[in-house]
């Protein structure tokens, strides 16, 4: 059932992300590294901007991962209801 709340209540695949970012990392290190080889500069330097907007992406999701619960609850946890700002809760 929807309750309209979804992007307010979804949950990153953390686990899933730390994958594919590690995936990532390898592929641009292994681009970077075959480019400069090759003469490629211009590829090269594509695959290094790559590999740096992935490092930053898995160092984020380390630290999510590791901030516990908030970030990444169990299986078992319902979605928790977002703060509406409401002082008086």
């Amino acid at each position: 059932m929807r309750t309209g709340s979804e992007p307010l209540t979804a949950r990153s695949p953390l686990r899933l992300r730390l994958v594919l970012s590690l995936w990532g990392l390898l592929w641009a290190g292994f681009g970077t590294t075959v480019f400069s080889l090759l003469g490629r500069p211009g590829w090269a330097a594509a695959c290094g901007v790559l590999f740096v907007v992935v490092a930053v992406d898995l160092i984020m999701v380390v630290r999510h991962l590791r901030q516990g619960p908030h970030w990444q609850p169990g299986r078992n946890i319902p979605p928790y209801e977002p703060d509406h700002g409401d002082p008086h809760r």
